[in-house]
């Protein structure tokens, strides 16, 4: 049963008041448009320490048991909390596959003593995790993972690579995905879960240059690395079904999150201001018919996935393919992101060219480091053609 609307609307006004009374001032450095992108230790202390302030003034994890933590509230405070965030505009809670992936995983098929080590230090961003699924020889084909955790008394001896961990160089856990059983008949049999410690000798995360000249990114190496045995999340050979139940949280077909804003969002509004000063022959290029068939175009766009959003809540208008809306949400709203943010460039015209560092460069480059790094979600969580394979298999019963 959903919170009276009254006590709702009293929520936000108290949220937006705290948000107003603690944005924190610009730091005098570059912050990451999302968790993707925390590359320093100045970023890193500035986010730790803002993310702490948001749990501390219970506005993280407000629908998570209190005993960890967490609010105990309906889950739809911490949707007004998180719409404030994005009205305000206030830098992202960086935590994000703890808050979003490994976290809503742990209190829906955890144990008790897993929920209560690791729950809290998510929220309050002690505790950092990132995720070891990708492999470079293997990418999104998770399947055919090939690093080995071999059982050794009371531990697992790991060895391999996994690759795009996010944060790893930060982290002190990694939701693990691992091949216990080489032998198993069916490969996805097995693999193994693990919620592995980042901090035990042998284990090695090198930071990745990305192409906007920033960080976020890691290779893991695993070398003889000894994890304790009860780091196994469920039994040998559930690491498959465990694995795509995280997928679902996501890409967003699942529910739980802790909260909080994983990304700087920028809309279509956004994208007209940004332009609003823009030229093209002497002309505002806001002027241009064809660029106002295009805007118009992305603005149809932009609200037909918020109205899908919405529709996907509501069961009875989506009784004709089950599912259908939130498996398709992250490939729709990736790829729409892509798009209006290159079209934000093309806008610019030759200006276009310009980044980051150059004095000239419309609103500091802002839109030319959006357009670079948004690749990064239409790959993380399963490329956008893995997507696209999903919702035919899944949604439409196409065969493989």
């Amino acid at each position: 049963m959903t919170a009276p609307q009254n006590e709702l609307d009293a929520f936000r006004a108290e949220v937006s008041a705290w948000l107003k009374e603690n944005r924190p001032a610009d730091p005098g450095f570059l912050l990451p448009q999302s968790f993707m992108e925390v590359g320093s230790d100045e970023q890193l202390d500035f986010l730790r320490e803002w993310q702490f302030k948001v749990w501390s003034a219970g506005y993280l994890g407000l629908a998570w048991p209190k005993e960890y933590g967490g609010g105990g509230m309906d889950p739809a405070f911490q949707s007004v909390a998180d719409q404030e965030m994005r009205r305000a505009g206030v830098p992202i809670c960086f935590n994000v596959i703890g808050l979003g992936w490994a976290g809503p995983l742990i209190n829906e098929i955890g144990t008790e003593a897993e929920k209560a080590r690791y729950l809290k230090g998510i929220l309050t961003g002690e505790d950092i995790w990132c995720q070891g699924f990708s492999e470079p020889d293997h990418g999104s084909d998770l399947g055919n993972a090939q690093t080995r955790a071999v059982r050794d008394g009371d531990s697992y001896v790991v060895n391999g690579t996994k690759i795009w961990t996010t944060m790893g160089n930060y982290a002190k856990y990694m939701i693990l995905l691992a091949r216990t059983d080489p032998a198993a008949e069916r490969k996805y049999d097995g693999l193994s879960f693990f919620l592995a410690p980042m901090t035990v000798p042998g284990v090695e995360a090198r930071p990745i240059r990305k192409l906007t000249g920033e960080f976020g990114f890691t290779e893991t190496f695993f070398t003889d690395a000894r994890i304790p045995a009860d780091c196994l999340m469920g039994g040998e050979g559930d690491g498959w079904k465990i694995a795509m139940k995280t997928l679902q949280y996501e890409r967003g077909a699942e529910a739980g999150a802790a909260g909080g804003l994983a990304f700087v969002r920028i809309v279509l509004d956004d994208l007209v201001d940004g332009l609003a000063e823009v030229r093209r022959d002497g002309a505002p290029v806001l002027e241009d018919p064809l660029v106002r068939d295009q805007l118009v175009r992305l603005a149809m766009e932009e609200k037909a996935i918020a109205l899908g959003d919405k529709r996907a809540a509501i069961a009875p208008l989506t009784t004709d393919y089950p599912f259908s809306l939130p498996l398709s949400h992250k490939l729709r709203w990736t790829e729409y992101t892509r798009r209006m943010r290159q079209f934000a460039i093309n806008a610019q015209g030759a200006d276009g060219a310009r980044y980051v560092g150059d004095e000239e460069a419309l609103a500091g480059g802002f839109w030319q480091r959006a357009y670079l790094n948004s690749f990064s979600a239409t790959i993380g969580g399963g490329t956008s053609q893995v997507q696209a394979n999903i919702i035919a298999e899944h949604v439409l019963g196409l065969p493989k």
